[in-house]
């Protein structure tokens, strides 16, 4: 695919700084799709006379741009594809924020040929100050890979700056420099007072021009990109471009309620659609950065879906909401505690838990080897566990697979009349073609029905039922006795655990669409 016909997709862009500089070509990356989701909160209040009685901003930014400061990362550039002049490849630095955060496909650009080896790659980014000493805050993007840093003040003064901390997670870092005076600093603000309409500046130096000031308001809250578990983003139109990421978004009162952090952009420039890291999550993380080093999150070991109204007729919640577990990890922390598959976990540590997401915060927010209490629904009943909350997830292994067992007699070609669906036992033949444990066990969609419920909820051939309303089942026959005793009952719709590929998920499939 030519530069230009991937220049017309849309993409999801990160603030990359006013772009990856390998002298004189700018170089900018991009994309991928963002889930959106919505949040409630509540209106701040402008204190008197921040603005002029003309509606300037002027007295907000006379506070605020002495703060805010450029950030330009040096790092060696490596030999890439692209250099003789092809579009440019895909191990470039800051390639796996990409990969991490927005998928694994970029904006590739053109990039003039390499007049001589050892040149050095620049991105510029923002920040601003938060400490007189020179503490600056800003993303983690900016600086990643850099083999020097280097901070220009808002009088052009040029300092050395120190890394003291970073997180890729909350894409946040600290860095620190030494002045010869104290420095200009701007103040937190509560994100969480916020309310959709808000107006707000954002401030930074997009494309390497200058610190630039743009105006806007708060297009929406509780954004999801879809980058993590912490995704809370605030949704802005005021516009920021590349070179924009690291610097302050600030209300009327002069106090800063985010961290500009990326854009949705069809051209690789801003169409109105930003976002940035609210200042109530990015607070307590800065706190935490500025003690040195990387920070440790909690680790739990469950695969988790949504509790989808289907899903919670066929359990016995009276309405949606928690976290419902489709996997246990073997040896994690939540299977010493003896969390189950099938287990909906509606709060943790004293949280209440609606969804997957605030389980992941939650969890993720736990230091390693705190004890917390885990409320969960459990066929019916509500019950409360203790568990050991571990260390993060990348540091963990999945457990290898038990002892090869024997299958049952095969049943072949049981068909689930009301659901639509067409089953048969797993023999090995089925095994090696779905690339299953020899001690895996279940029914096999052998087909589906395309006018009937189980298509409509999802079920594909090739998925594996190994469970049936929270009841395991070994056989096709197994199988549709169970689902034809759910539907003898008054439950509206039957709840299916699922095998497909390396993920297991439940599926709530109706009586009443069959």
């Amino acid at each position: 695919m030519s530069p230009s016909s991937i220049l017309r997709r849309h993409r999801v862009a990160a603030l990359l700084g006013a772009a990856l500089i390998i002298s004189p070509v700018v170089v900018s990356f991009a994309e991928s799709n963002a889930g959106l989701s919505t949040v409630a909160a509540t209106t701040q209040t402008p204190a008197a006379g921040t603005t002029a009685p003309n509606g300037s901003f002027a007295p907000v930014i006379a506070v605020t741009k002495p703060a805010v400061v450029t950030i330009t990362s040096i790092m060696k550039a490596q030999p890439q594809a692209g250099d003789d002049g092809s579009p440019l490849g895909g191990n470039v630095p800051f390639d796996q924020f990409f990969q991490q955060f927005f998928g694994d496909q970029g904006m590739p650009m053109p990039r003039t040929p390499p007049q001589q080896q050892g040149r050095r790659a620049e991105a510029l980014g923002s920040g601003f100050i938060v400490g007189a000493d020179g503490t600056i805050v800003t993303n983690n993007h900016v600086i990643d890979g850099a083999s020097s840093i280097k901070v220009t003040l808002d009088d052009g003064t040029e300092l050395p700056a120190k890394l003291v901390g970073h997180d890729a997670k909350h894409d946040l870092a600290v860095l620190k420099i030494k002045a010869d005076k104290p420095l200009p600093t701007v103040k937190w603000g509560d994100s969480s007072k916020l309310m959709t309409g808000d107006q707000v500046l954002a401030i930074g130096n997009p494309f390497g021009i200058g610190t630039t000031v743009t105006a806007g308001i708060v297009s929406a809250r509780g954004r999801d990109l879809h980058s993590g578990p912490f995704d809370d983003f605030i949704q802005i139109d005021a516009p920021i471009n590349h070179g924009n990421s690291g610097g302050p978004l600030v209300d009327v009162n002069g106090n800063v309620i985010g961290i500009n952090t990326a854009i949705y952009s069809p051209n690789g420039g801003s169409v109105g659609v930003g976002f940035a890291i609210p200042s109530d999550q990015a607070q307590k993380v800065v706190a935490k950065l500025m003690k040195g080093g990387d920070i440790e999150y909690g680790y739990l070991g469950v695969q988790i879906q949504p509790v989808t109204p289907d899903v919670a007729g066929a359990i016995g919640l009276d309405h949606p909401g928690g976290a419902l577990v489709s996997q246990v990890t073997d040896g994690s922390p939540a299977a010493k505690a003896g969390i189950e598959t099938g287990d909906v976990i509606t709060g943790f540590g004293g949280q209440e838990i609606k969804d997957p997401k605030d389980l992941s915060r939650a969890v993720a927010d736990v230091s390693p080897g705190a004890k917390e209490t885990v409320n969960i629904w459990r066929k019916g009943k509500a019950i409360q566990i203790s568990a050991d909350v571990g260390r993060n997830a990348e540091d963990q292994k999945m457990a290898s697979n038990g002892n090869e067992g024997r299958s049952p007699p095969a049943e072949q070609g049981l068909r689930v009349p009301s659901l639509g669906l067409g089953l048969t036992d797993l023999t090995p033949d089925i095994r090696d073609q779905l690339n299953l444990a020899g001690n895996q066990h279940g029914a096999v969609v052998e087909r589906v029905n395309p006018d009937k419920a189980a298509s409509a909820a999802g079920i594909q051939p090739g998925d594996v039922i190994v469970g049936v309303d929270q009841t395991p089942v070994r056989t096709a026959k197994q199988a549709n006795q169970a689902i034809a005793e759910a539907a003898k009952s008054a439950k509206k719709s039957v709840l299916l655990l699922v095998d497909r590929g390396d993920a297991q998920i439940f599926v709530a499939v109706p009586f009443a669409a069959g």
